[in-house]
């Protein structure tokens, strides 16, 4: 049980370090509209499917559990 407190503070802070990178970093970094994200344009109609970004955030997303699994 004391490893939940300490799990919760690293949780918060990775979520306000993301959200800072999201929130300063998104006129430069053009996330969620990278090459190969499907996006169809008609009239009255427009459909976007991230793919690659889906990818991205997948590997990002394994690479940390990895090392957390690594570091326990």
């Amino acid at each position: 049980m004391d490893n939940m407190p300490k799990l919760l503070i690293i949780a918060g802070i990775v979520l306000i370090v993301i959200g800072a990178v999201w929130a300063f970093g998104g006129k430069w970094l053009q996330f969620g509209r990278l090459p190969g994200d499907i996006v169809v344009e008609k009239e009255n109609f427009k459909f976007y499917f991230p793919i690659v970004t889906c990818i991205v955030i997948s590997v990002v997303a394994s690479i940390v559990m990895y090392l957390f699994r690594l570091f326990k």
